[in-house]
């Protein structure tokens, strides 16, 4: 099942101790007629971890960190360790990964397969920029070591190329010094989107900077929101912290408010999975922001970053639909623009998100990117049988917005991008380059997915010609 629920697919999962058992794998495939798709943590949106009734390899077993330099701040680990074992290991000794998503549960072999950004992408781009190096299994048997400096096509084509060039063995990362594992968290409320849009740009010196983003109001008050700007707090060299293996003070707390605990509130969340639950939740979100106005406050860097985890299971407040993820990134100037206009189609369409988040962006040299010097706005839906179709309706109207204003798609998080919007989004060069990519390290057109067939189906049609 995907993440988000709303998808699911029967495959035939296997779960590999090692390379050699891999090969094995991509053999069998090739021997019976079939496709191999990977899955680590699971937890990207839609269906870029399903290969309906064909082969699935998980690669959560993978977990292993190889190596730890705790003096340079370089780690190297297998493709399986996920970001909650990759920042407790090292935060103690006073480092942190330097881009992590929303959540603690993805692997680093699927956040360097989609190349994840997070909410300092402005800043220090994304985690394929702090990979120093990496090791892939490739369909075609070559086991490959790319580097900025090494096998350079391969570096800057596979991260990103969500798992249709190969497998990644082991990711070698720079990681962020930091003093204290804590940041000083400011809360800004913002009248409208245009007021939001100009705090988040003028707060490009902090080092983190989202925006929150009331999706249900209207009138002059479209796109109020509140955003949270954090910075690293410092301390003097002795202080730095040591390796005493203690990380509780960085951890979530079981607890909302100190009372209420977390792993039950799901249940809460559930009573307001409709229209008239959104506006409430989103008014005393809005007001309750407005009231902490440029109030500081400090939190550690797991609290700050991993919103999506205070809450157990908190997705099951939308069972059992699901939900989908839309995320566009527009360039600087189109922004303001593109934004009003997703917000007011969701409401004519009756079909308002319960979340928006807002963050700025810039360029990067990767072949499948989705950056560019501009915002990214997501926004989330619930789904239900009655919905759906609508629903597919709207996203095609709001795909065609974004790519007239010269925005791109997040494939980490995509559930209905059509292939028509895929090639425009990607462009003839790019596409020709991944094609040409992916003939090289996938000779027998091994390596598929729900999501490779769905938006790109000509990467496949390759192997009908050979």
């Amino acid at each position: 099942m995907a993440w988000g629920m709303a998808s699911e697919a029967c495959c035939y999962v296997y779960y590999p101790e090692n390379e050699n058992d891999l090969l094995e794998i991509f053999e069998l495939a090739k021997v019976r007629g079939m496709t191999v798709g990977f899955r680590g943590g699971g937890q990207s949106y839609g269906d870029a971890s399903l290969n309906g009734e064909q082969i699935l390899v998980d690669l959560s077993g993978w977990n292993s960190i190889l190596d730890w330099d705790s003096k340079n701040g370089i780690i190297t680990v297998q493709s399986g360790v996920t970001i909650a074992q990759l920042w407790r290991r090292v935060v103690a000794s006073g480092w942190w990964p330097p881009v992590v998503p929303g959540s603690m549960n993805p692997t680093v072999g699927g956040c360097a397969s989609m190349n994840i950004h997070g909410k300092n992408h402005w800043q220090v781009g994304s985690f394929g920029e702090h990979v120093i190096e990496f090791k892939a299994l490739l369909p075609n048997g070559q086991t490959v070591c790319c580097s900025r400096y090494e096998s350079q096509d391969l570096y800057f084509g596979m991260l990103g190329s969500f798992g249709m060039l190969g497998c990644f063995l082991s990711i070698t990362l720079q990681l962020k010094q930091i003093s204290t594992g804590a940041v000083q968290v400011t809360a800004l409320s913002a009248a409208n989107l245009d007021d939001l849009l100009h705090i988040i740009d003028s707060r490009k010196d902090e080092d983190y900077v989202v925006g929150w983003v009331d999706c249900v109001v209207g009138g002059s008050s479209v796109g109020r929101g509140i955003v949270h700007t954090a910075r690293h707090t410092e301390l003097s060299d002795k202080n730095i912290m040591t390796d005493d293996g203690s990380n509780n003070k960085h951890e979530l707390p079981s607890k909302i408010l100190g009372i209420l605990p977390a792993q039950y509130l799901w249940f809460f969340l559930r009573i307001f999975n409709h229209r008239v639950g959104y506006k409430i939740v989103n008014m005393v979100r809005y007001y309750s922001g407005l009231l902490r106005n440029r109030h500081r406050f400090v939190q550690s860097l797991a609290q700050f970053n991993f919103l999506l985890d205070y809450i157990p299971n908190w997705k099951q407040a939308f069972c059992p639909g699901g939900l989908i993820q839309y995320q566009c990134f527009i360039p600087y100037r189109n922004a303001h623009t593109v934004f009003s206009k997703i917000i007011h189609y969701c409401t004519d369409a009756k079909l308002q998100p319960y979340l928006g988040v807002v963050k700025r962006h810039r360029n990067d040299d990767f072949l499948i990117s989705c950056n560019l010097d501009g915002y990214s706005l997501a926004i989330d839906f619930s789904v239900k049988d009655s919905n759906r179709a609508r629903l597919s309706s709207l996203l095609a109207k709001l795909d065609e917005i974004v790519l007239d204003a010269g925005g791109r798609f997040y494939f980490a998080k995509d559930s209905t991008l059509k292939p028509e919007a895929a090639r425009l989004f990607l462009g003839p060069k790019t596409l020709a380059r991944l094609i040409d990519l992916k003939i090289l390290c996938d000779p027998n057109n091994l390596l598929q997915s729900n999501l490779s067939r769905r938006i790109l189906p000509e990467l496949h049609d390759y192997q009908v010609n050979n």
